[in-house]
């Protein structure tokens, strides 16, 4: 069995893993980003799933790193750029990195990743680099 037969699935593969990632199905989605990444290893997709599925587990350095390996392989990926940003954002020691990421997606084409960079930034501001409440203040 050859797997020219089954390109064509590759994409459905992604976007189902994609949609596991989001259901909390690790299991699954793992099996069907080795999937379609055994379909067409030089798509950066599925890396782009994965460091998604650590996000989403908050496993933000392990995330981190897969989405610098994919725009190391791909420096214009905008999908895997915004969730960079989004990381970063979100790493104590990373913020305004983060932020600047997540500024520079906003130039996205796609509209997308504009709303989801904007909701980013909106929520870094709101919850991330806001002061401590009352009871975070000391007498």
């Amino acid at each position: 069995m050859t797997t020219k037969k089954y390109k064509e699935d590759f994409i459905l593969l992604a976007e189902a893993g994609f949609i596991a990632v989001n259901q909390a199905d690790e299991d699954a989605a793992l099996k069907l980003f080795k999937a379609a990444e055994l379909l067409d290893s030089s798509n950066v997709l599925p890396k782009v799933g994965m460091g998604y599925l650590h996000l989403h587990k908050l496993e933000l350095k392990q995330a981190v790193k897969n989405f610098e390996d994919v725009l190391h392989k791909d420096p214009h990926n905008d999908m895997a750029k915004a969730f960079l940003g989004l990381c970063l954002s979100m790493m104590p020691n990373s913020v305004d990195k983060g932020e600047k990421i997540l500024e520079q997606s906003l130039k996205s084409k796609d509209p997308l990743i504009k709303n989801m960079a904007d909701s980013a930034i909106d929520f870094v501001e709101k919850f991330i680099k806001k002061s401590p409440g009352p009871a975070g203040k000391s007498k």
